[in-house]
């Protein structure tokens, strides 16, 4: 129900907007990854964000449940929401931006380089990122992937003393999302 209220938020935030200058997915997935070499992966994945583009103006926002994140051993779930990410304190991530000179005419089937800029909340902070992205069309559709790091000092996420060697601060997020 949470998500629901926040997704019709989300296309709110964009305004009036006609069917034909958004689009949307409920389905991207993100990957993130803070693995230290020698030691188990540290690597979950969700296919559960969502993504809405204004196609107009290159405005873009996103939103992802904590706990949809999903990991090889289930202990490291568990320890991922209780100790590091709080995902009952702490339920979504949510990011909200722009794409720098998106025009949705200059689209084609061949990926094109663009910088998306705004703000990540995560862990109740939020700090402005720069997150560069391959976006291209495919069909009537909008494919966006991307790769990004942000150390989780910045989001106030302690890694316990314990394994701070086997965790990395550093952690590479991908996205990969098909808007419809």
């Amino acid at each position: 129900m949470k998500r629901a209220l926040f997704v019709f938020a989300l296309l709110l935030s964009f305004g009036s907007l006609s069917a034909q200058s958004k689009k949307v997915t409920k389905t991207g997935e993100i990957t993130f990854e803070a693995s230290v070499p020698a030691f188990e992966e540290v690597k979950a994945n969700s296919r559960n964000a969502t993504f809405v583009l204004n196609t107009d103006t290159g405005e873009i926002a996103s939103l992802i449940l904590v706990k949809s994140f999903r990991f090889k051993i289930a202990l490291m779930e568990e320890h991922f929401n209780e100790n590091y990410i709080e995902s009952d304190r702490y339920p979504k991530a949510t990011f909200k931006g722009k794409i720098d000179n998106f025009k949705l005419s200059a689209l084609s089937e061949s990926a094109k380089d663009f910088a998306i800029r705004g703000k990540l909340e995560l862990h109740g902070k939020t700090k402005d990122v720069i997150i560069p992205a391959k976006i291209q069309k495919s069909g009537e559709d909008i494919v966006i992937n991307a790769a990004f790091n942000v150390n989780v000092d910045d989001f106030g996420i302690d890694i316990p003393s314990i394994v701070s060697k086997k965790v990395s601060k550093n952690v590479n997020i991908t996205i990969n999302s098909t808007l419809k």
